[in-house]
Order: structure tokens, then sequence, then C-alpha cells
């Protein structure tokens, strides 16, 4: 896969890509990963990339013409999908995760300052992403979580064959608990099962835990959740017995 990112601050990138899996994947050329400085497609002899807005207003605007030159340069002759990261975006979820890891070729856009002008939208951007309801001062940390995000579901990056599948949200469920040596760590014991060599035990285990997890922290997950009948059962108790955590 590739991802082309555009960005004002090409540098921000350095620790999250040359690190842990995100550098491994790309060893193995399962992922590329490539950054381009959109100041370099800027016009005048500084560079110049912002503007004020017109009809007044604080704070400046990207100005189109460096931003639409990087893109149609980078992005060529593909159909990439061209993605503005933006707190108007539609909100980025493991299902949008797992849509765009199906892509060959992303190009992620990152906005700074007030925003970017109208026609960067109109002509260039394919999609809008926000990584939540809050504002970050560039799209440069929402491009890294969508490059995280998206590359743990490519093929051969996580080492564990199942280690995305069962993820907190891939299942549509919170993770179950996790736990490991010493077996007893300040009087907490590890559950009796996890220790009882019981595959099929530890699975409905792990099960009936993800969906106490979720219903304790996240119960608007279970709307959406697909659960067996028996699974149904299990959540009709605890919605009787175990109130879930207030926000």
């Amino acid at each position: 896969m590739y991802i082309d990112i555009l960005t004002l601050f090409p540098d921000m990138f350095d620790g999250p890509f040359t690190e842990s899996i995100l550098k491994r994947a790309q060893e193995k050329n399962l992922i590329t990963i490539r950054r381009h400085d959109i100041r370099r497609y800027a016009t005048d002899k500084h560079h110049t990339v912002d503007d004020t807005p017109y009809g007044g207003g604080g704070g400046m605007v990207m100005m189109p013409g460096p931003l639409v030159a990087a893109v149609d340069d980078v992005r060529g002759a593909d159909a990439a999908s061209v993605i503005l990261l933006t707190p108007q975006g539609r909100v980025f979820t493991q299902q949008v995760a797992q849509e765009l890891a199906q892509h060959p070729r992303l190009i992620l856009v990152c906005g700074r300052y007030e925003g970017v002008d109208e026609r960067v939208r109109q002509s260039v951007i394919t999609d809008e992403i926000s990584i939540g309801d809050y504002v970050l001062t560039g799209g440069e940390l929402a491009a890294m979580v969508v490059v995280d995000a998206i590359a743990r579901l490519i093929p051969g990056v996580l080492g564990a064959r199942w280690g995305a599948e069962e993820d907190s949200h891939a299942m549509g469920l919170l993770e179950y608990p996790h736990y490991t040596r010493p077996p007893v760590f300040r009087d907490m014991p590890v559950p009796d099962v996890l220790l009882s060599g019981d595959h099929g035990a530890v699975d409905v285990w792990r099960r009936r835990e993800a969906i106490r997890r979720t219903w304790q922290r996240r119960p608007d997950l279970l709307l959406t959740a697909d659960l067996s009948e028996s699974e149904r059962w299990f959540l009709a108790d605890l919605a009787e017995n175990d109130a879930p955590m207030s926000g």
C-alpha cells in the first residue's frame, strides 16, 4: 500500500513512522509512506502558503494554488483517493479504517491554520476525515492516527495472525482484559480459566468479558454488535445486575 502525506511540517512524522510496527512494515515493503512539503509548490520567493480570509475574521487560510499543485503533482495520473484531515470530515472509526485499508493508494492532506480555501475541496479532495470532535493545531497528528490504524490491517504488518481481528472495536466490542505473569500480583490473581488450559473455555470467557467491558464502558456499541442468543441472555443479565459506568 502507498500513502502520500501532504504537509507543511514533514519532520513531525519522523518519530511515529521510524519506530516499532510502522518501521518494520516499511522495511518489509508492506507499506510505503512518502511525505511531501507543500511549501515546495509555492511560487513566490517567501514560499507563501497561507493568506488572510476574504470577508475578514481571525486566523489564516491555506491558499488553493500551492495545495492543489501539490496534489496534482503527487497524484499524477492515478485515481488515488485524496483525503483532507479536518474537523468537518466524517468521523474516523475502525470501520472506516477497514474501508481505507482496501485502497492501494491514499493521499492525505494535512490542513492547518483556519483551514483550506474551499476551492481545494471542490477541485481535488475526494474524502474528508476527522479523528474526533475536537480541534488540533493541524492535520499532522490526525494523519498519524489514520496511517497507524490502517497499517495494522494490512496482512503481514502485525506479528500475530489474529492481532488486528481481536482489537477493541475490530469485532464491534471493546477488547477483553489481558493478564500475564505473575499469576498473583498484590493479592490480585489471574482468573482460573486462563490457567486451565481449556482453550474453548478461555474463548467463551474472553468473549463474555468483552461484552461485559463494552456494557460497562461503551454500551452504545452493543446496539450494533453481532451477538448470539446466549450472549444476548448474558447481556440481559448484565443489564439487570451490573450498571454501566457513568461518563
